[in-house]
């Protein structure tokens, strides 16, 4: 850091050591933030002066989130692609780094900081960073764009033939269910919403209607029973619960229904939120519905998406728009680098979780879809999705 190109910092900390030493620094320019959420919200606000910051240091007791707990929040955020964080303990403590070392943090340093030291770290690890983070394995839509995934020949042939085969074949279940749809409440015989392909491609997807003409309108009733929900953290705040009334064990935060909530709680309850979205036993799901589900009538009219070329017989499921979205920027991208399929590796996995998988799971086989599917493969699997077509479970 010479004196014409000063280093520039984020500190998250109330440490006076820490901000005595960074302020004595003629070569250190640094931005203060108390806590946490003070960060995020200057972050948030100032994201191109953000981009320009050679590190992050924050305190290992850093108030209402601990150091661990921010860079886990930062992290999924895509905010520590470049940026490079760094844990600052007040003292060197065994526990404290394995700690640091189980999250996988970019480094940990104890008071007093030696500064050139500190620098000549931080520049090897923004080149480390720049070069090997997988958050730098960029799966934006730009890189889709450039490097689009294409379908093979052999592969949509297959596509078309067999399922123009099971069209016709399956016309007589078409109409069948489409009666008893229509007898069991009004509405229209199949749902449409938009979903997201591969390359990120939005497109039409059409099944059966299972769910009475109202679901989503009623997604709220039954959002606490999402399997992929994280965690259940509540309406109260398991350490202020304890405290005297109007003492929180973080900073104080309004809401905008001018309720009070702490820092950690707020965090808590942002993290426990679940990119996708399946409810075991669905109270919305209809009696025909439940039934087409769990014999997966309910998917026929995906056959459609398939000739037109929107989605394939094998391959990751293609998420509504929103899930999308949430996932586009994170290294879960990478699985829009497959086709969208009416099958594939994660569904036909599910049974042998006894129908229970994390979030983290699907993404992670979604990926390993995307990095090693073969036409042989997906042949595999349709024998595999053959084996468990008729399903006990409703999930």
């Amino acid at each position: 850091m010479t004196e014409k190109e000063k280093g520039k910092l984020l500190y998250i900390g109330r440490n006076q050591e820490t901000i005595d030493q960074l302020s004595a620094a003629n070569n250190v320019d640094f931005i203060l933030k108390e806590n946490g959420l003070e960060a995020i919200h200057w972050i948030n606000n100032n994201i191109v002066e953000y981009d320009k910051l050679d590190a992050v240091l924050c305190s290992l007791n850093v108030q209402g989130m601990n150091a661990f707990s921010l860079y886990s929040y930062m992290r999924l955020r895509n905010l520590l692609n470049r940026v490079p964080f760094i844990v600052v303990a007040q003292r060197f403590e065994f526990a404290s780094r394995e700690l640091a070392r189980y999250h996988n943090v970019d480094d940990y340093y104890a008071l007093p900081l030696d500064l050139e030291k500190l620098e000549t770290r931080i520049r090897f690890l923004q080149k480390y960073k720049i070069k090997y983070s997988e958050g730098n394995v960029k799966q934006t839509l730009e890189d889709f764009r450039n490097q689009p995934y294409k379908t093979p020949f052999i592969k949509r042939a297959f596509d078309i033939v067999m399922t123009s085969l099971a069209i016709i074949a399956l016309s007589p279940i078409f109409i069948i269910t489409a009666i008893a749809i229509r007898l069991e409440s009004k509405g229209k015989v199949f749902y449409s919403s938009r979903r997201v392909g591969a390359n990120f491609q939005e497109f039409d997807f059409y099944k059966f209607r299972s769910m009475y003409p109202d679901a989503d309108k009623r997604l709220k009733e039954v959002e606490h029973l999402n399997q992929y929900q994280k965690e259940i953290v509540g309406d109260e705040c398991p350490r202020c619960k304890n405290l005297p009334e109007g003492t929180y064990c973080s900073a104080p935060l309004e809401q905008d229904d001018k309720t009070i909530i702490c820092e950690y709680f707020y965090f808590k309850k942002k993290n426990a939120k679940a990119a996708f979205l399946k409810v075991e036993n669905d109270p919305r799901i209809t009696k025909v519905g439940k039934f087409i589900r769990n014999k997966s009538i309910d998917e026929l009219p995906q056959l459609f998406n398939i000739l037109k070329g929107d989605m394939s017989i094998v391959g990751n499921r293609p998420l509504p728009v929103g899930e999308a979205t949430a996932i586009t920027k994170s290294r879960w991208s990478r699985r829009f680098k497959a086709a969208a399929g009416l099958t594939g590796l994660w569904q036909v996995e599910l049974r042998g979780h006894d129908g229970e998988m994390s979030e983290d799971e699907r993404f992670e086989l979604d990926n390993k879809y995307a990095r090693l599917n073969s036409f042989w493969g997906d042949l595999i699997l349709i024998f595999r999705t053959l084996k468990i077509f008729v399903q006990k479970g409703s999930v």
